[in-house]
């Protein structure tokens, strides 16, 4: 009785285990990106012309620009944040992106007029 309890134990952790990736693949994503510009207003009218690109290709993400407050030093970094509703959406939206020549030309641009000093994924998590 007691060993068909800890299989039984066993084979729930391993399915469960097995699993969390598919339940990962649902979760919201956000990309947060960290940058140095020497002129914000510069940068923002740049990442209006990257929203402009996003609604075009009929992306999914939604994007947004915040500046750091009573952070310390890092007071008045700018932070992007990329929300999509899925990682399955970022591949799909970055695929679509990479695929276009206008929208890789713009990507390129936006290199003069800011430094990324990160760039990282995040998953939501959920109960």
């Amino acid at each position: 009785m007691r060993s068909k309890l800890a299989l039984l134990l066993v084979a729930a952790a391993l399915l469960l285990s097995a699993s969390a990736p598919l339940l990962a693949a649902d979760a919201t994503v956000l990309r947060v990106v960290v940058v140095n510009t020497d002129n914000p207003d510069a940068y923002l009218k740049e990442v209006e012309k990257g929203r402009a690109h996003n609604k075009r290709l009929e992306g999914s993400s939604q994007i947004r620009v915040w500046r750091a407050r009573f952070a310390g030093e890092e007071a008045g970094t700018i932070v992007v944040s990329i929300e999509y509703p899925s990682l399955a959406a970022l591949a799909k939206d970055d695929a679509k992106s990479a695929a276009d020549a206008e929208f890789q030309a713009w990507l390129k641009g936006l290199d003069k007029v800011r430094k990324i000093v990160s760039d990282s994924l995040y998953t939501e998590l959920k109960p």
